[in-house]
């Protein structure tokens, strides 16, 4: 009897050994850790104070390696990027070690990748280091972890190396925006009076579409703020009675989208800073808010924030093609100089162009990525600017929440609502391009099912 305890009490013991050396894929194989992930390099960026275009190669970069990594590990379900996207060559990776763990593989490929491109080296050190200390004290084998490594890192010098032929350092030190005082033309604006943000974007390599004027958009209405019958007239005169009577459920949708990277704030003689999460930013929490109500596996979620990181990285080379052809001026510019000098937009207005509007095109392309993935009609509560003190809100569907962010930027005073609607459109056209012609998710025929 004493003998076949002693076996039992063997055996037990095997058995909690086992679980506790496997406890660490509980946690690194959670798909809420990548949405994390995600949610940390948004914070780096923010706190690093660039610009949403800018802020939008951290993620799209960052975003791919992880998908490469997991399209390597899930060959069966998933295809590689390499050869579908611009400048990107078929990636010749070393074949993934039999002790590698690769949702591991894709979190420091992440991490690395999303550091590197912009960011000094080790930006994101200290977070990964709080994973890999959990993940060890959950009983991460040191073989596991290096095999991981290995392979990350093979993956990340790969995307690191597209990344720098992509056009970004050479505009760093191209010429600089002309401010002219000719009627009608984009000038600095109040209370910062920032010059030009990014006006060589469109310079920059795109990833699905041929060129950055692959959809041109008709003119923006001819500047004519004389005559009261003029398109341009109406325009100005509707955002103006817009923003001296704003509801304040127009005002809640003002602020939820407004997502200005760096706001100046000005009380009397004081200036302060504070920040939010850029437009792209927003849109990358949104993939986390929806792939946890849809509870994607891990691939799932790599896929979703890769197609969507993508789709808003060429719509911000599109828009900003479009800004920087017509140099138009912002409606507080214009009200200010022949309507109202005291006149100020509910939001505080960015340094770049009004035609076309960025936060509309890229929320139109990121919406139809992210339909793509989950479908229309996938009604979710956005909670991205709760941390920011800004309540919730929520959408029937992705194309719903981009067709909000079109009025929200008419009610911040920054748009005319011409340029929203139209920037809307275009939006969904390079959104639906990029959807249709990526080839990321295999179909499973009826006969594998």
């Amino acid at each position: 009897m004493l003998k076949r305890f002693a076996v039992l009490g063997i055996f037990v013991f095997a058995l909690q050994a086992c679980s506790t050396k496997s406890e660490y894929k509980t946690f690194l194989h959670d798909p809420l850790l990548y949405s994390n992930t995600v949610h940390e390099l948004n914070t780096v960026v923010m706190g690093n104070n660039f610009p949403p275009m800018v802020a939008s190669r951290n993620y799209a970069y960052a975003a791919i390696a992880a998908y490469e990594v997991m399209a390597a590990a899930n060959a069966d379900k998933y295809e590689s990027l390499g050869g579908q996207l611009n400048g990107l060559s078929t990636l010749k990776l070393p074949a993934i070690h039999p002790e590698a763990d690769w949702q591991l593989a894709a979190l420091m490929s992440y991490m690395k990748v999303g550091e590197s491109v912009t960011f000094p080296e080790g930006s994101m050190k200290a977070y990964e280091d709080s994973i890999l200390t959990l993940a060890r004290k959950k009983g991460l084998p040191k073989s596991v972890e290096a095999a991981s490594r290995e392979f990350a890192d093979s993956v990340s010098a790969a995307i690191i190396r597209w990344s720098k032929k992509d056009n970004y350092l050479q505009t760093r030190g191209a010429e600089k925006y002309t401010v002219t005082d000719e009627p009608g033309r984009w000038v600095p604006t109040p209370p910062m009076y920032a010059t030009a943000a990014e006006p060589h974007w469109m310079e920059i390599r795109t990833m699905v579409i041929d060129s950055a004027s692959i959809y041109e958009p008709a003119p923006p209405p001819a500047f004519n703020i004389k005559d009261k019958n003029s398109k341009y007239y109406q325009e100005v005169i509707a955002i103006k009675n817009a923003i001296d009577s704003l509801t304040p459920e127009q005002k809640h949708i003002a602020e939820f989208w407004d997502d200005n990277p760096f706001k100046m704030n000005v009380t009397g003689h004081v200036m302060f800073g504070s920040k939010k999460f850029s437009p792209p930013g927003h849109w990358m929490s949104v993939v986390g808010i929806a792939a946890k109500q849809a509870k994607s596996d891990y691939p799932e979620t790599i896929y979703a924030t890769a197609k969507t990181a993508i789709a808003l990285f060429d719509a911000f080379i599109q828009c900003w093609y479009v800004k920087y052809k017509y140099n138009t001026v912002r409606p507080e510019t214009v009200i200010n100089q022949y309507i109202d000098i005291n006149w100020r937009p509910y939001l505080q207005t960015p340094a770049f162009p009004e035609y076309t509007c960025g936060h509309s095109t890229i929320s139109s392309a990121a919406a139809e990525a992210l339909t793509s993935v989950y479908g229309d009609n996938f009604a979710y509560t956005d909670s991205t600017e709760l941390e920011f003190g800004i309540a919730n809100r929520s959408f029937k569907s992705f194309r719903h929440a981009a067709e909000e962010n079109n009025w929200a930027r008419f009610y911040g005073g920054l748009h005319f609502h011409n340029s929203c609607i139209i920037s809307t459109d275009i939006g969904q056209k390079v959104g639906g391009h990029i959807a249709k012609k990526l080839r990321m998710k295999k179909e499973i025929s009826s006969s594998q099912n």
